[in-house]
């Protein structure tokens, strides 16, 4: 892993916030670190209140929030030596947790503070970044992954057994870090969760970590479990679409809206769903909880929607039965499917949702196969991501999308695309949600719209094969056809 610090770039972002910025926008840049919203930054800043008295804040990432393209307004200013008293409080249930963060900003108009607010605020350093990354999550999630963890950095990192985050693992990470941590701690690696590093500076905190991920990545080199081979697939040429349109329409009515269903016959998927041991590594859980409200727990392995459903259902009952608070059970549809044929499925509302889970997974792959080269996966146990899926707050995230478009989850096709009437059809078309497909014989069709729910693709409507094989991939692309508009004409 390479840093990508640059000293000109770094020098267009003023002050420690700036800073700060600078540094959280290279860590959201690898994909092997954070994936659509994971992972939190924070940096502690000394500030003159309204009446002019120096107070300490602390900004860190707020909810909704993406790493990559974060800017100052997606910093919440919450006053750091409230959140230290916070942290010596015996219990915190999370609702008030939420309540105090948010009545302690200092700006009315900043987004929710992440649930980790309080754990940033009592680690003694000025900049803290936190990632997911894949190398360090691929050795946690191995039967001796502590182990593993504490040869591999020794006295430079303290080392945090799992525990669901918010207010229960800042208090553990106070008792331990106080007692395990010295001068020359570099970093903090929370078990099956991901690893934390941090500094005086921006530029520090944010090197220590591409420094301790490589090390991660260097050790899996060393067992033989970095070069991942991608098995020779069985692939099939024949027309899918029929097969994917049911698959979609079963899916849909399973959740009562229209969905996208994406497919992938990379040689990668088609691989790992024809693995012989797949419904053993596919279904041990998600590499990190705070994936489970995107993917579920497990994939569905196959076309059994039914089983499938009845499945979840057992996992709700057994787990809900044992909830501290009553649990309502959400849909019972797969959000990962894999399947021999088909390769990588992936479900979402939107063209964009089904992306979203096709990236987790993808990277999710990488680590199954790499903990399995060191022995083998295994995932948290079924009751802690449980915890996780059911986690009101973690449910907040995914209902702050609000009202979904008119035309969410379905798919139009557009002759004549590429300019005049079709073009204006196809914005208006997504602008109000839906997934579009251009057809036209310019080129520039293919690359008309840059966006995950745009597929260009060039075709004469005259030529049948060139129907059929359009066909054939909007339904790939999208999983059915809802809407046509035929506009090419001469």
């Amino acid at each position: 892993m390479q840093s990508l610090w640059n000293d000109q770039e770094a020098a267009q972002y003023a002050g420690d916030l700036g800073q700060r910025i600078y540094t959280s926008r290279l860590l959201g840049r690898d994909k092997t670190l954070v994936l659509h919203g994971g992972g939190n930054t924070s940096v502690k800043i000394t500030e003159p209140n309204i009446l002019g008295e120096d107070e300490q804040r602390l900004y860190v990432k707020g909810s909704g929030w993406d790493l990559e393209f974060i800017e100052a307004a997606g910093f919440s200013p919450v006053q750091l030596a409230y959140m230290l008293k916070l942290a010596k409080l015996s219990s915190l249930p999370d609702p008030q947790m939420v309540n105090e963060l948010v009545t302690h900003m200092t700006r009315a108009s900043a987004p929710t503070p992440s649930v980790e607010t309080i754990l940033h605020a009592l680690l003694p350093y000025k900049y803290v970044d936190h990632t997911h990354a894949d190398a360090v999550i691929a050795i946690t999630n191995t039967a001796n992954g502590e182990a593993r963890i504490r040869k591999l950095y020794g006295q430079d990192v303290v080392v945090i057994p799992y525990v669901m985050p918010g207010f229960d693992l800042a208090r553990l990470v106070a008792e331990i870090f106080s007692k395990d941590a010295h001068a020359k701690t570099q970093g903090m690696v929370l078990l099956n969760h991901g690893i934390f590093s941090f500094g005086e500076t921006a530029k520090e905190s944010y090197e220590r970590m591409i420094a301790l991920v490589s090390r991660a990545e260097a050790y899996l080199a060393a067992h033989q479990a970095w070069q991942l081979a991608v098995p020779q697939a069985v692939t099939s040429n024949k027309p899918m679409r029929n097969d994917i349109a049911a698959m979609r329409q079963s899916v849909s009515a399973m959740l009562g809206v229209p969905v996208i269903l994406a497919t992938d016959q990379t040689e990668k998927y088609l691989a790992f769903a024809q693995r012989p041991d797949a419904k053993v590594i596919a279904r041990q859980g998600p590499a990190t909880p705070d994936h489970v409200i995107r993917t579920k727990r497990i994939p569905m392995l196959g076309r059994d929607l039914d089983d499938y459903a009845t499945q979840y259902r057992a996992y709700f009952d057994t787990h809900a039965a044992h909830a501290k608070e009553p649990k309502t059970i959400l849909d019972t549809a797969p959000r990962v499917i894999l399947d021999a044929e088909f390769g990588l499925c992936t479900v979402g509302r939107s063209a964009k949702d089904a992306a979203i889970v096709a990236d987790i997974y993808d990277h999710t792959i990488d680590i199954i196969l790499r903990a399995n080269a060191l022995g083998g996966f295994q995932a948290l146990p079924a009751k802690d991501i449980f915890d996780v899926e059911y986690w009101d707050l973690e449910q907040a995230k995914l209902k702050k999308s609000g009202k979904p478009l008119a035309f969410a989850g379905e798919v139009a096709l557009v002759t004549g695309a590429a300019s005049g009437i079709g073009k204006a059809c196809v914005e208006s078309l997504l602008a109000r949600g839906a997934a579009v497909v251009g057809l036209d014989i310019i080129p520039a069709i293919e690359s008309l719209f840059k966006r995950a729910d745009y597929l260009g693709i060039r075709c004469d409507i005259s030529n049948d094969s060139e129907i059929q094989s359009a066909l054939e991939q909007t339904v790939r692309r999208f999983g059915g056809l809802d809407m046509l508009v035929l506009n090419a004409g001469i």
